[in-house]
């Protein structure tokens, strides 16, 4: 993994992240919580569009969608456990 693919990373988990963070209402992570979001978002909506074998495209647009949808699911769940 070169440096690259680590600042892809964040600049992906960032933007999926803070998007997320504007659509979930009730929690609000700040930007290194946008960030770590982002990224275990990215892992959760890889495995389910993996799962239903769904293909949403490839390259940045098509990470960005797939690391939002992990993203706000995560916050979903969140939010739940918060209320308890």
């Amino acid at each position: 993994m070169s440096l690259m693919d680590i600042l892809v990373y964040i600049l992906v988990g960032g933007i999926a992240g803070a998007l997320a963070d504007a659509v979930v209402k009730g929690i609000k992570v700040g930007l290194l919580g946008a960030i770590l979001v982002g990224i275990l978002g990215g892992f959760i909506g890889g495995w389910i569009f993996g799962q239903l074998n769904l293909s949403i495209g490839s390259g940045i647009i098509g990470q960005i969608i797939s690391s939002f949808v992990g993203a706000v699911l995560l916050l979903i769940i969140l939010r739940l456990l918060r209320r308890r």
